[in-house]
């Protein structure tokens, strides 16, 4: 009976940070539509934070209690199936045309950043001066993204809207953040408890279950890019939602938790090895070829499923 309402509320967290991100994308992309900031630019930013949300939240909450394993594995697995899974499935769907110009930087960036945290890994934990290097990136990620606002935002027509969409849009930002952070609570606490009923480590559980349940609106904000034909924000959004991932969430998790944050044997050989390789696998032919290939998709999605059970038999 205990693992039942174990699993249920479990569930019941993932719903709701399914249902909570999504009203809250919603009312991020209105918010920045209204504005005319091209729909690549709002899903690097606006988006990406707005679906990072749950990803945060429970690293934070994790690290606070002492749970560093389901911390650092939820960020890096968040990264991981992002790209690998996520991405992979929206490139398999619509292999598009990418601008070199809007995309570059971006992606170089990200990559920096994984090579980054495992150059400043080393020593087996992020220290504060690591940190710092990581947080820095992310200055640099929203610096150059108000610059391409603004000089792009002239290109996009701005949205009509009435005082009925704003309130509309303020109820799903204000219900759809409460989602998140009660959906967050419960799959840290019940995910915890999950692992320690079957026997699994806290690291696989964040790795796999809660990395996959909060990249939820990641997948649901890049498939519905995918039936509305507006690749460009789900593309965006996975590029910010990785980007923020690594230069916010274990940033914070680190200041949380004293200051360092250890990073186990297996995050630094096998975890964080792996994320840097699926990022190359999207980033570097797109670069070359300024185009996503079906090809490239499947790839990417071979490797996550490759890894995922992988690390099932390691640990």
């Amino acid at each position: 009976m205990e693992i039942f309402i174990v699993i249920l509320l479990f569930v019941l967290g993932i719903i709701l940070i399914l249902k909570g991100g999504d009203y809250f994308v919603d009312a991020a992309t209105w918010i920045a539509e209204v504005s005319g900031i091209p729909k690549f630019i709002v899903g690097a930013t606006v988006v990406s934070l707005a679906t990072t949300l749950p990803e945060l939240i429970v690293s934070a909450m994790a690290a606070v209690d002492g749970k560093v394993g389901m911390a650092i594995g939820n960020a890096i697995g968040s990264v991981t199936c992002n790209t690998g899974l996520v991405m992979g499935i929206s490139i398999v769907c619509i292999p598009a045309v990418v601008k070199r110009k809007s995309f570059a930087f971006k992606g170089i960036l990200m990559i920096v950043s994984c090579l980054s945290l495992l150059l400043l890994s080393l020593s087996g934990e992020l220290k504060l001066g690591g940190s710092l290097v990581l947080l820095a990136m992310f200055f640099i990620f929203i610096i150059e993204n108000v610059k391409s606002a603004k000089s792009e935002i002239s290109n996009e027509k701005h949205m009509i809207y009435g005082k009925k969409d704003i309130v509309i849009n303020a109820l799903k930002f204000i219900g759809g953040a409460a989602g998140i952070v009660i959906g967050a609570r419960l799959l840290v606490d019940n995910g915890s408890e999950l692992a320690r009923i079957i026997g699994i480590s806290e690291s696989v559980i964040g790795l796999t279950v809660i990395a996959i349940g909060t990249s939820l609106p990641e997948l649901i904000t890049t498939i519905i890019s995918i039936v509305k034909k507006q690749g460009s924000l789900g593309l965006g959004n996975i590029l910010g939602a990785n980007i923020i991932d690594v230069t916010i969430i274990l940033p914070v998790c680190a200041l949380l938790s004293g200051g360092s944050l250890p990073i186990a044997k297996q995050t630094f050989m096998i975890d964080i090895p792996v994320c840097f390789a699926v990022m190359g696998i999207f980033v570097i032919p797109t670069l070359f070829k300024e185009k996503l290939h079906r090809v490239q998709g499947i790839i990417m999605i071979a490797v996550y499923i490759a890894y995922i059970i992988a690390i099932s038999f390691i640990i």
